[in-house]
């Protein structure tokens, strides 16, 4: 899908993980922050393409942070990473990534565009479609773009990342409601 604004993409399917999506949340004490990161498999060379141009895109845009000069985009902290070698988990194998964030809540919707409102819907190792945009940012010395967080459209359920999550259920229904655990 093609859009007028060359820093902005909208995915392909992708897999959520650290989606902190439904409540903002502050990381060491900074502005709260909607975030999640995206797992894009490396044989999706078409977002993946979509996402280099609109950070190229991003860098020649921010020049003016950059002293009016385009830096060597090798001196630039990038968003588009390396699972395979930035981190040490399954779900990043064989895949590209990136943290996208904002400070405002995206919109979340279902594949028929209806709004998701329970937030245990849409969680890390569900896919998803997800519009992001890349920006140039200069602060302290460091140099880069970022990439912030658009909308989020859930396409289907997936292996929940972070911990095996069970039902209470299933952790407590061997026990009956009269077990003294004190006997």
């Amino acid at each position: 899908m093609s859009t007028t604004n060359p820093t902005r993409v909208v995915t392909n399917e992708v897999r959520l993980s650290y989606a902190n999506i439904f409540e903002a949340k502050s990381i060491q004490g900074g502005k709260p922050k909607y975030s999640v990161s995206l797992i894009i498999p490396k044989s999706d060379t078409d977002t993946l393409g979509r996402i280099e141009r609109a950070i190229d895109a991003a860098i020649e845009a921010g020049i003016g942070k950059f002293g009016g000069k385009r830096p060597n985009k090798a001196a630039l902290k990038l968003p588009l990473r390396d699972g395979d070698t930035e981190r040490d988990d399954e779900a990043y194998e064989n895949a590209m990534f990136v943290n996208a964030n904002s400070t405002t809540p995206p919109q979340v919707v279902d594949a028929d565009l209806q709004p998701i409102l329970d937030a245990s819907e849409v969680y890390s190792g569900c896919y998803a479609r997800v519009s992001v945009s890349f920006y140039a940012f200069n602060t302290n010395g460091n140099k880069g773009i970022a990439c912030g967080l658009g909308n989020i459209q859930k396409l289907r359920d997936g292996e929940p990342l972070g911990g095996n999550r069970v039902s209470a259920e299933s952790d407590f229904g061997g026990f009956a409601a009269s077990d003294d655990f004190l006997n």
